[in-house]
């Protein structure tokens, strides 16, 4: 026997086992390692397709994010803006409400003052007639002390009393 020319025996008993563990394999071992095969594809399948889906909604989610921060960035300038108005508005109240309660303030401080000079006035024309009827009355007293000035002076009122009545 040659190891280039194996005998007819040989290679036939060859093919007869070969034959054999071909038949063995491909009723018993190729199915399952196919479907081994095939369940890893379709896992790996699925795989790439829940992380494409992933991918998907985590652009999504990115995008809505983008979406809520720029909304919320309007929003934020939108009430800032308005908090400007509500503070210019409200200082403007108050200046004014200031403004007219510095009026009704100084209105009535005039009108206090106007009455205050308004009875110093009354109160020095009382006291200048009360010292004038004090001054009037010591003159007349000194004056009517003697009998002559009191006729003199009596004579005297009636006669302006009579030029008053003609």
């Amino acid at each position: 026997m040659s190891l280039l020319t194996p005998d007819f025996g040989l290679v036939f008993w060859m093919l007869v086992s070969f034959l054999c563990v071909l038949f063995i394999l491909g009723k018993y071992g190729w199915p399952v390692i196919t479907e081994m095969i095939q369940k890893r594809g379709d896992y790996i399948e699925e795989s790439l397709n829940a992380a494409k889906e992933a991918n998907e909604k985590l652009q999504n989610i990115k995008a809505e994010s983008e979406k809520i921060l720029v909304a919320a960035k309007n929003e934020q300038i939108k009430i800032v803006n308005e908090a400007k108005k509500v503070r210019e508005q409200m200082i403007s109240e108050a200046k004014g409400d200031a403004e007219k309660e510095a009026a009704k303030i100084i209105d009535g401080a005039k009108a206090s003052i106007q009455q205050e000079k308004e009875n110093a006035i009354k109160e020095i024309r009382a006291q200048v007639a009360e010292l004038s009827v004090n001054v009037a009355e010591k003159v007349l007293r000194k004056e009517l002390s003697e009998q002559n000035s009191q006729v003199e002076m009596i004579n005297k009122l009636l006669d302006e009393i009579n030029i008053a009545k003609s």
